[in-house]
Order: structure tokens, then C-alpha cells, then sequence
């Protein structure tokens, strides 16, 4: 006895045969030409598909329509890359700003130290450079190694060169060095950085 089958099944089962017959039809009609086996797959209730033959092509644009469209978007692509163009020069334009907040910067160093330096050398007075003139060069080394050194490199600076070098011979090597380097400093003429 053959099981009967429900109302589901059996719509099924039409829907697989009538997708069956629509293959074969389209491989009857198609004759195999093609050389190549066309599957698709039909859903119950779709549209059937439109065969090849149907689909309508689009002609290629001919040299008038590009001509036409390339002189529709001519003002549209100046106008961006005018704005590129701009917001190139806003960027070097930054640029420009930047290194001349830098330059700024550097000439107030300069200044600064230009003014330490006039400052440096007003320190040593006329009066205190003849008290250590006059002192024997033992003891200006020992006093000049315990004053503060840019004070002390001042003093020698304003020191006949062969009263200063006597007194840089009297003192301890690590303070005559450190005095010899403020005063070499002090003495050049170009920018220290």
C-alpha cells in the first residue's frame, strides 16, 4: 500500500516536477549550442527567465556625449582643484608661520644672551679690577676661586693678560679650567647655539 501524501507534499512535489520540465524545456530550446550547460534554479510561484536573446543591450556612448559630459563637469573639477590648490597654500602658509614663531624664538635667545653677556662683563668693576691687580697672584687665585665664577672670569677678563695668567697658573686646575671656559665663552663673537 502506497502512503498517501498531505497537501505540502504533494505542491512540492509539483513545484520539483514543473522546475524538471522547465530545465528540459530550456535545454530543448537552447539545443546545446551553446557549449555550455546553462542550471537555474526556479522558485514556485517566480517569474519565468528571460532568455538571452532578451536582454536588450545598451549602445557604447558615442564621441558627442563624452564630449557633452566632459563639459559639464569642466567647472565643477576647476572649482576642486582651485580648492586643493588652496588648502595646499593654507598648509605652507602653516608652515611658514611655524618656522617664523621659531625664528622669533631664536632672536629673543639671542638677545637674552647678549644681554647676560653685557651684563657678565659690566660686573667686574673698574675698583674691584684694581683690588685684584694690585693683590699678589697667590692670593687673588685664592680669593678669585671662591667668589662666584662668572664674577671671577669677569675680573680676569678686565686683567692686564699677563696679571691674568699668572693668577689662572695659581689656582686649582678644575677652577681655572671652569673660569677659562666662561671666559672663553663670553669672549666669542658668534651665536653659542
Amino acid at each position: 500500500m502506497i502512503p498517501s501524501l498531505s497537501s505540502h507534499e504533494r505542491r512540492s512535489s509539483r513545484a520539483i516536477q514543473f522546475a524538471a520540465a522547465a530545465l528540459a524545456a530550456m535545454a530543448v530550446a537552447t539545443g546545446g549550442a551553446h557549449g555550455e550547460d546553462v542550471v537555474r534554479q526556479v522558485l514556485p510561484g517566480a517569474q519565468p527567465a528571460v532568455a538571452p536573446q532578451q536582454l536588450a543591450r545598451e549602445k557604447a556612448p558615442d564621441q558627442s556625449e563624452i564630449e557633452r559630459f566632459c563639459s559639464n563637469i569642466a567647472d565643477a573639477a576647476r572649482d576642486r582643484r582651485y580648492a586643493l590648490q588652496a588648502e595646499e597654500l593654507k598648509q605652507l602658509q602653516a608652515g611658514i608661520d611655524e618656522r617664523m614663531k621659531a625664528l622669533d624664538a631664536k632672536k629673543a635667545e639671542y638677545e637674552t644672551w647678549l644681554k647676560r653677556r653685557e651684563v657678565f662683563l659690566a660686573r667686574a668693576e673698574d675698583g674691584v679690577v684694581k683690588i685684584y691687580a694690585g693683590m699678589k697672584p697667590d692670593a687673588a687665585a685664592e680669593r678669585l676661586a671662591i667668589v662666584n665664577a662668572d664674577l671671577a672670569a669677569a675680573i680676569l677678563m678686565k686683567l692686564d693678560s699677563r696679571k691674568a695668567s699668572v693668577i689662572l697658573n695659581e689656582m686649582d686646575q678644575k677652577a681655572a679650567a671652569t673660569l677659562t671656559g666662561i671666559m672663553a665663552s663670553a669672549a666669542r663673537r658668534v651665536d653659542p647655539s
